[in-house]
């Protein structure tokens, strides 16, 4: 399971240090590809692997589902750790995820989330605000 917060710089050559707890969970490979929120998703390969099989049954008649498909496999890339424990975010998810300099990588369950620091601040900084809020609708999933 994934869990925690931690900051690295992206360099401009869109090298980015993997923290060292989630090193193992990722994996030698693992995916990286757009998410929700202005973030990326990161996958150890069981993950991606059991999320591919649910996108394959979502109904190809269905544009929604066509077009979430699409958007989300087109930029999916899979990653190798190098020596320095750094992966290669190519620039279309630099853009997609507005990574220039300061990241805050994420723990989330069953994946890591790579978000630009500024707006990582603002998404917490909101979702704290409204907490209290969203808790009270958690009922709704059974929690």
């Amino acid at each position: 399971m994934f869990m925690g917060e931690f900051q690295h710089n992206i360099d401009a050559k869109g090298r980015l240090i993997v923290p060292a707890k989630f090193r193992d969970q990722l994996g030698e490979k693992f995916v990286v590809t757009r998410g929700m929120d202005g973030c990326l998703f990161g996958y150890p390969m069981s993950e991606w692997e059991e999320l591919e099989g649910k996108l394959k049954e979502m109904p190809l008649a269905k544009k929604d589902a066509r077009t979430f498909v699409r958007f989300f496999y087109s930029a999916a890339t899979e990653c190798e750790i190098d020596k320095q424990g750094r992966i290669n975010i190519p620039a279309t998810l630099r853009t997609h995820g507005s990574l220039e300099k300061a990241c805050v990588i994420i723990g989330v369950s069953n994946r890591i989330e790579i978000w630009d620091e500024a707006r990582w601040q603002e998404f917490s900084t909101e979702a704290e605000e409204n907490f209290d809020e969203i808790a009270e609708t958690m009922i709704d999933f059974g929690f």
